[in-house]
């Protein structure tokens, strides 16, 4: 097992700085996971366009006929991967990048809802996780399930009224994921058989899985995967499953879902319903990590959209206000707020591609704005046309294409800037 854990930590040697934005082989572009290779929303798309004309640019393709659902895309290996629900089932679907057309659909479980993960993608293999608790890991090249297993029935895991939306993480030869049990409120699997690695106790009051998405971090020498769930934000040991810290400020609440932003040894974590933000520092402490809040802000809180963090600042929406605000990550002070609502109403999700900001809000207007401290400013705005309200799906920007998945519709425009 040691053995195993020495692998884990040298395939990152290197690594994690590293761009993955490009497959080796077909050198189509890559967005494998929910929010992007970092999951930190943040693309390295560069030649997007500045403005966008009046009706919004111009749509290269769409495909209907996904299911309903929230689940944003990954793309890999010239395929694009989202979850949609139809007659009390989920499914795992693939798309062809280039055309849109349905490739292939494999069923992972019973429908609980209508929120579902986002895919996870991992060379020859894709993993999606189900409202009712199925994870499955099934072939990129035809949706055949290699293995499954079932958070509630493997586990005795536990989430909140809205059922699991988590995108599971692939680190290294771990599949990383949030059962919510007492006893595995985290767990590790062995990503090509699914047998379990560690499983994380613990120790405090509320084990339930919220609706947020582990990232890694690495603090010295030690692997640290950071969790926000419905008791607070977690760090675990990636070698053990030890549970090394746990933030509550952040706890009790109603729903816990925005992924936390790792920065270096910083963590900045946020959530919604009147919560707030909160930047933590990891430091090594004998053979642990412990953390130091540097700050919390009830201003910064966040409910669903996201924030993400481009040089010195943070980006979002607060709460699901569709007022997005720009602060000075270090010391989260706000120095920017929407004045005045626009086209764009309610909660607005976001991600960054070449110097701007897409904002994607709850009644399905999207807007471009530059990523600069000094105001708001929209450069372009659209309307995604079959959206009505709830337009909650994370936008994706990569390989010069806009991705928007609206109910049981997968939208791809065009924004790269043209000669």
């Amino acid at each position: 097992m040691f053995r195993w854990y020495a692998i884990l930590l040298l395939s990152f040697v290197g690594q994690a700085n590293a761009a993955i934005q490009v497959d080796d082989e077909t050198k189509s572009p890559v967005w494998p996971q929910f929010r992007g290779p970092h999951r930190d929303d943040v693309s390295a798309e560069k030649g997007l366009l500045a403005t966008w004309p009046k009706e919004g640019p111009p749509v290269a393709w769409k495909t209907s006929g996904l299911g309903e659902g929230f689940s944003s895309v990954a793309i890999a290996g010239g395929k694009i991967f989202t979850l949609g629900n139809q007659e009390g089932k989920s499914f795992l679907r693939a798309l062809d990048q280039a055309s849109g057309k349905l490739l292939w659909s494999a069923p992972v479980g019973a429908v609980g809802g209508n929120l579902g993960c986002t895919p996870t993608v991992d060379g020859e293999y894709v993993y999606a996780i189900g409202q009712e608790g199925d994870l499955v890991c099934a072939k990129t090249a035809d949706g055949e399930v290699v293995w499954r297993k079932n958070f509630i029935k493997d586990f005795g895991g536990d989430s909140g009224t809205w059922r699991y939306t988590e995108s599971p993480l692939v680190d290294g030869p771990a599949l990383v994921c949030t059962p919510g049990a007492k006893d595995a409120c985290m767990v590790a699997l062995d990503k090509k058989t699914g047998e379990v690695l560690w499983k994380c106790a613990c120790p405090f009051d509320d084990p339930t899985a919220g609706y947020s998405s582990i990232v890694a971090a690495t603090v010295g020498n030690q692997r640290v995967y950071v969790q926000l769930m419905a008791g607070g934000v977690v760090g675990v040991d990636a070698k053990t499953g030890k549970l090394l810290w746990h933030y509550d400020k952040l706890g009790n609440n109603t729903a816990n879902i925005p992924t936390p932003i790792i920065l270096g040894n910083l963590v900045f974590c946020s959530a919604g319903y009147g919560k707030g933000g909160a930047l933590l520092e990891q430091t090594v402490q004998g053979d642990g990590v412990k953390i130091t809040e540097r700050y919390f802000k009830p201003e910064l809180n966040n409910k669903h959209g996201g924030l993400v963090v481009v040089g010195d600042y943070l980006y979002g929406d607060r709460d699901d206000s569709g007022m997005p605000f720009c602060a000075e990550v270090k010391s989260g002070k706000v120095v920017w707020r929407r004045q005045s609502r626009g086209q764009g109403r309610g909660s607005a999700a976001v991600t960054y591609a070449d110097g701007h900001l897409y904002f994607r809000y709850d009644n399905g207007v999207m807007a471009l704005v530059p990523a600069t401290p000094s105001e708001y400013k929209e450069t372009g705005t659209f309307k995604i046309p079959n959206a009505e309200s709830q337009s909650w799906a994370h936008p994706v920007v990569a390989g010069g294409k806009l991705y928007l998945r609206e109910r049981d519709v997968l939208w791809c425009y065009n924004v790269k800037e043209t000669p």
